[in-house]
This record gives C-alpha cells, sequence and structure tokens, in this order.
C-alpha cells in the first residue's frame, strides 16, 4: 500500500519532462485530473502495465492526462518508452535521491495515483491491480462523458494481480 492514499493531498512537484521542459503539478492539475504511473524500466510488472495505461491514453488523449514518473535515467527511460510504445508525458526523477518517488512513499513500482483537479488523491493502487486499472478507464470515460471500447481484448489473457 503506498503511503500516500486516497484523500491525501498529493505533494505538488516539478520534474524535467524527456525534451527538457519542466513539469509542474500543480500547473497540469489547473487543466484536468491527471494519472501519475511511477514506475523503472526493469520492472516487470511495470512492462506488463504501461502497455495498458497507453491503451486508456490513446481512447481519451487530450481531455484526460497520464502522467509517467521514471526512476531511471533518460536513455535507459528512452529505451523503455520506444519498447513499450509510450506516447503519453514521461518525466524524470532524480535517480540519485528520488524526491518526488519519496514524497509520494513509494516503495514499489508500478504506484499508479489518480490526482483530482484540486489535487486530492482520489486512487491509489501499487503493483498491478486489474480492478484498479479498470476503475481509471471508467472514471477517464466518466469525466470525458464517453464510453469507450472495452479495455480489454476478449481474447488475450489480462491476469487480476501482479505484485510490483
Amino acid at each position: 500500500m503506498p503511503a500516500l492514499s486516497s484523500g491525501t493531498i498529493a505533494p505538488n512537484f516539478s520534474l524535467y519532462d524527456m525534451n527538457g521542459k519542466t513539469f509542474s503539478l500543480r500547473d497540469a492539475l489547473a487543466e484536468v485530473p491527471l494519472v501519475l504511473a511511477f514506475f523503472k524500466i526493469s520492472c516487470p510488472t511495470c512492462q506488463y502495465t504501461f502497455p495498458f495505461l497507453e491503451r486508456i491514453h490513446k481512447a481519451f488523449g487530450g481531455e484526460f492526462r497520464i502522467i509517467g514518473i521514471s526512476q531511471n535515467d533518460k536513455k535507459d527511460t528512452a529505451a523503455f518508452i520506444k519498447e513499450y510504445g509510450v506516447t503519453f508525458p514521461v518525466l524524470l526523477d532524480d535517480t540519485k535521491k528520488y524526491p518526488v518517488s519519496n514524497a509520494y512513499g513509494l516503495t514499489n513500482v508500478p504506484t499508479i495515483f489518480w490526482v483530482a483537479e484540486d489535487g486530492t488523491i482520489e486512487m491509489s493502487s501499487v503493483g498491478w491491480d486489474k480492478q484498479d486499472i479498470e476503475n481509471i478507464y471508467r472514471k477517464a470515460a466518466e469525466l470525458v462523458e464517453r464510453k469507450p471500447a472495452p479495455l480489454f481484448h476478449r481474447d488475450e489473457h489480462v491476469e487480476a494481480f501482479r505484485a510490483g
């Protein structure tokens, strides 16, 4: 369980994205709620999770934002982004002290937070939890007032849980 749970105010932060541009949580929340997805490139559960997050991003791109937060350097993160087809923004936490990961109380990755526009964490999830991912998808659909196609395909086996 992450140290920050539902009802907690998300700590503000600023990090660089893959293009060297500064991203501020508070500035981004002024536009739309966010899903923050912390990960490490060597984590098999992160590798399993991120293609599903990408599906959610593609379903609602522009109206809803997923932000990846890497615990790796830029070069390794770029390779992960390419390999797993990630097109949503990815930020780089400091790989020496992990200030943002620590501020959010991470003990495992992936750890995912839904942060409302007022900065309140409305959902937190550690590892792969199919139900949590479905809840994020459903919540995003409600936000944009659209009924999307099913997230999971009939012919694919999707695990219910994988520890991070």
